[in-house]
């Protein structure tokens, strides 16, 4: 795999994947090939379409081009078929990396309990408003004390610690009712029993690293197995909204730049917003809003673009919508509307056009260089030029012990806590 290069800055190596213009290209047209401007690639995009005509081969399409002209890719593998986007056919291919909540498929994906913070625990733990209000205070203690919130055991040692000095806390932070801490204390049990709690500990991921690029310059394609973590929906949406916080948060501001820093590839789109309290929902909209000015371009992959909030279709400029059924009502309407987010074609009435795709054909729409969106096309997405489907457990095991970041986080690290020091 060579030499892996981290650095922000121009790549060493040359790469023959460097396409004409600064462009890939993802499809063939009636008027010829549709290409993407990488240039634009963080206006952020949707792939949508019924199950089976073809989503995942136009994710692997774009995210594979994408790392080939030097744009690492964080894609997430819902069922578990597309690990072979880490496998090309011929030539050598981005350098791979796997990501595995649960530490089986790929390097443990951690973050502490202070860094994921009680917003997301909140949801996390589908906690009351007065369940919510003690996690805060619970927070706030161990920050007012200096005691680290590193895995669950310390938050417990807190709650504990809270249950046995409520009168005391009660009068420096406001009521603490042992209703509300007992029922914080059940749901984090539940949470165990589901193995939730390796999300948290120590080595945390660092997202700088998944801007890595090989020393041919080409982007890292790291894949976040979630096809175990896709067993716990509420889990999954979870640890999709940390990661996009924490970029927004880490990543400084570059603007506008010759191609992204880092695009993210996430499936199951719907999930993030399922059940999600109205201010979690406010902060993701604000989060992918401006997000892009950190370098990043985030691809939501759903059936049905109304399952994304309206505020956030309204912010993808790349659309690949595959074919949609219209056997109901309900499917009318969504059909309607996603033929209406499309700048129109008079070579065709869009609407009708999207129940009639083929497999592997897609109503297509880039925005351009100048940032006006495309007329839509009718194309065929060309296949990608990595494997289709999975590699083997042996492959996938070779790849992760040749991975630049074999050891650094595959043991977990235990420091004192506030466990320990309560």
């Amino acid at each position: 795999m060579g030499v892996f290069d981290d650095t922000s800055g121009n790549a060493s190596g040359n790469t023959s994947a460097q396409t004409a213009a600064n462009t890939i290209v993802i499809a063939d047209g009636a008027s010829g090939v549709i290409s993407l401007p990488l240039k634009m690639a963080n206006r952020h995009g949707l792939i949508a379409g019924a199950t089976g005509t073809g989503k995942t081969v136009s994710l692997q399409r774009v995210a594979e081009q994408m790392a080939r002209a030097g744009v690492p890719i964080l894609c997430v593998d819902v069922k578990g078929d597309l690990s072979g986007i880490v496998s090309p056919k011929e030539g050598a291919g981005p350098a791979p990396i796997f990501w595995d909540v649960f530490g089986k498929d790929g390097h443990p994906l951690r973050t502490t309990v202070s860094e994921f913070g009680p917003m997301l625990f909140c949801r996390l733990l589908n906690l009351s408003d007065a369940q919510g209000g003690v996690l805060q205070i619970a927070f706030k203690i161990a920050d007012d004390q200096q005691l680290l919130l590193l895995d669950l055991k310390d938050l417990k040692a807190m709650l504990n610690y809270m249950g046995e000095h409520t009168a005391e806390i009660g009068r420096a932070y406001g009521l603490v009712s042992p209703t509300s801490i007992a029922g914080i204390q059940r749901e984090l049990l539940a949470f165990e029993n589901e193995r939730g709690e390796m999300f948290f500990g120590e080595p945390a991921l660092d997202v700088s690293q998944l801007l890595l690029k090989d020393a041919a310059g080409q982007g890292c394609i790291n894949v976040l197995m979630a096809n175990h973590l896709m067993q716990q929906p509420r889990l999954y949406a979870t640890v999709m909204l940390w990661l996009l916080a924490e970029l927004f948060e880490t990543l400084p501001e570059v603007g506008d730049q010759p191609k992204p820093k880092l695009a993210l590839f996430i499936d199951e789109a719907h999930l993030l917003f399922n059940d999600a309290p109205q201010v979690l929902v406010e902060k993701l909209e604000q989060v992918i809003r401006l997000i892009r000015s950190k370098g990043v371009g985030i691809y939501f992959i759903t059936q049905n673009p109304l399952d994304l909030p309206e505020t956030v279709l309204g912010q993808l400029g790349h659309r690949i919508q595959h074919a949609l059924r219209a056997f109901t009502p309900k499917d009318q309407k969504s059909v309607r509307a996603a033929a209406q987010t499309f700048r129109a074609n008079p070579a065709f009435d869009t609407e009708t056009i999207i129940t009639q795709l083929g497999v592997g054909e897609a109503l297509i729409s880039f925005l351009d260089e100048k940032g006006t969106p495309g007329m839509v096309e009718k194309a065929k997405v060309k296949l990608p030029v990595s494997k289709l489907g999975p590699i083997s457990q042996g492959e996938r095991r070779d790849i992760i012990a040749a991975s630049p970041y074999a050891g650094t986080y595959d043991q977990l690290v235990d420091r004192e806590s506030a466990f320990e020091r309560l």
